[in-house]
């Protein structure tokens, strides 16, 4: 078929960027061949509450349980021990990388997000998973970039997740993070909120915002990848066709499947380049400084965080009630 519209769009998405399905649902992935698949506390908290993946978790309380270990670190265990069998499930099914989240709790503390890091690595390798295949993924605090960038130098691949602003872009190219997942949609949210107003694609300040981290990442030559992601709707999606990757929710998968109107590459290295882009000297005052002008990044990162934190919470209580 080398005409482009008998393709459906989620086919020609294929052709200039990494689809990735954002979700921790099996069926969807097996339906819509994505290369990658992220998760995060809440995708895994939805997942694990359906009566179909009962079997992970009760293996995975039967793995990691240790009745003589404090409560506590009983159910951080059981937590690890569920996230890796939720991932090699995943493993199983698309052919690339796994993401798979640190605590979003330790978003603050460099320290304890690499030792927790190096317990999902090692527990992937326990069960004969390359650490190539697993992207640990982290809240793009200044301290969880300097995490990935100690971790980096291990061989542990990162994704900087709940990334909002050029500031924390450029520490996490310039800290050599494998991916960053800018997030499109709660950008929107933020500004259709402050502006009282809807966007067109083309203006979606979430777009606009990837697009600029795009530019300048090939402008300047890192190497880093660009995953745009949280989308609330399918034009955002076809406006960053040519981003390295997109993370993408079943319902949109499902939408970009059902079309075959014909896709357009809007991003490419070549045109990045050609662009007059200015170089951005970061150190922390630099990042803390931008970032703290940033209201939209500021209060979206840190709502993040709290959410994340908040169904890890909810997850643990579930497991808990299963002792």
């Amino acid at each position: 078929m080398s005409d482009a519209t008998s393709l459906n769009q989620l086919e020609q998405l294929k052709k200039f960027t990494v689809v990735v399905a954002d979700t921790g649902d099996f069926q969807t992935m097996k339906e819509f061949e994505p290369r990658d698949a992220t998760t995060n506390p809440s995708l895994i908290l939805k997942a694990a509450e359906k009566e179909e993946y009962a079997a992970i978790v009760d293996a995975s309380i039967k793995e990691a349980d240790d009745s003589s270990m404090p409560t506590a670190a009983r159910i951080d265990a059981i937590m690890d021990e569920l996230l890796v069998r939720f991932g090699i499930e995943i493993l199983n099914i698309v052919p690339g990388r796994v993401s798979t989240e640190v605590d979003a709790r330790l978003s603050f503390d460099t320290k304890a997000t690499i030792a927790k890091a190096k317990e999902i690595i090692a527990l992937y390798e326990k069960k004969g998973i390359s650490r190539d295949r697993i992207l640990i993924k982290i809240a793009s605090t200044w301290e969880g970039i300097n995490a990935a960038a100690e971790l980096e130098k291990e061989g542990i691949h990162c994704n900087l997740t709940l990334l909002f602003s050029m500031a924390q872009a450029v520490h996490c190219a310039e800290s050599g993070v494998t991916l960053i997942s800018p997030f499109v949609g709660r950008i929107m949210d933020w500004y259709k909120a402050k502006e009282g107003r809807t966007f067109e694609p083309a203006e979606d300040p979430g777009v606009l915002s990837v697009q600029a981290i795009y530019d300048y990442y090939k402008k300047f030559g890192y190497k880093t990848e660009v995953m745009g992601a949280s989308f609330r709707n399918k034009g955002g999606i076809l406006e960053l066709a040519g981003c390295d990757l997109l993370t993408i929710s079943p319902n949109l998968l499902e939408e970009l499947a059902s079309s075959n109107e014909l896709v357009e590459e809007k991003l490419n290295e070549a045109n990045s380049q050609s662009k007059d882009i200015e170089k951005i000297d970061m150190d922390e005052n630099s990042f803390r400084w931008m970032f703290n002008e940033d209201a939209m990044a500021t209060e979206k990162t840190a709502e993040g965080i709290r959410n994340f934190a908040k169904d890890i919470v909810k997850l643990e209580k579930m497991i808990e009630g299963k002792f």
